[in-house]
């Protein structure tokens, strides 16, 4: 609440709030927003925890609204069940959070089965911590600023470079993915879902960008 409350510190039009939810049950009405973000969300949690998130993104969702997620993937879709263990063992262990993440196909799955049509997916390496990654994220400025704070904090150090390790052990079965779903139209059937990779240009329906936008982070 400290966090939401510095948020609307900066919020100036009276359109817009910083409002305090779950991402399982936010509060908002059923289809009062026309866009929907999760960021790194779904990874952390379990399959049925995973399950009610998309079900709440796709009841606030008016019909035609988008839903946005960025995440960690496992790779590739065959990858076996001791494969996928060991990953899932060594991410919990070096980030103290049970991160459970998924093949890129049961990503898309666990959307459709809430009524989504997955529209783009996108994938990339998972080169977060990487020094050519950050800087092409952050800008040299905020890339030295970041270096600063983990070099003068040991704790935070100490968290990071596991991180990193682990990042570079399972590198060939770890990615960042990103998917664009939508919620159908009335009577417009779910079953036909389909994926672009890579993704041409993606345009929502003209006006919909004025819509109510809501970010899920936890």
């Amino acid at each position: 609440r400290p966090a939401a409350a510095n948020v609307r510190t900066f919020l100036t039009d009276p359109r817009h709030r910083c409002l305090v939810g779950t991402a399982e049950e936010t509060g908002l009405a059923d289809g009062s927003a026309s866009v929907v973000y999760g960021e790194a969300l779904l990874t952390m949690h379990t399959a049925g925890q995973k399950a009610r998130i998309v079900r709440e993104a796709f009841r606030v969702l008016a019909p035609g609204g988008r839903y946005g997620i960025h995440e960690l993937c496992l790779t590739p879709d065959t990858l076996s069940a001791a494969s996928k263990d060991a990953v899932q063992h060594d991410l919990s262990t070096a980030i103290h959070v049970g991160a459970r993440p998924l093949t890129s196909s049961r990503v898309a799955a666990t959307l459709e089965a809430a009524g989504f049509r997955v529209l783009v997916e996108r994938q990339a390496a998972m080169h977060v911590l990487e020094l050519g990654r950050m800087l092409r994220d952050e800008g040299w400025r905020r890339t030295l600023r970041i270096a600063w704070n983990i070099l003068r904090t040991p704790v935070a150090r100490r968290r990071i470079q596991a991180m990193r390790a682990v990042f570079r052990k399972h590198q060939h079965h770890l990615a960042a993915i990103a998917l664009v779903a939508v919620k159908p139209e009335e009577g417009i059937g779910t079953h036909y879902g389909f994926r672009i990779w890579p993704p041409k240009s993606f345009y929502p329906r003209t006006g919909q960008g004025a819509g109510r936008c809501i970010r899920t982070t936890g």
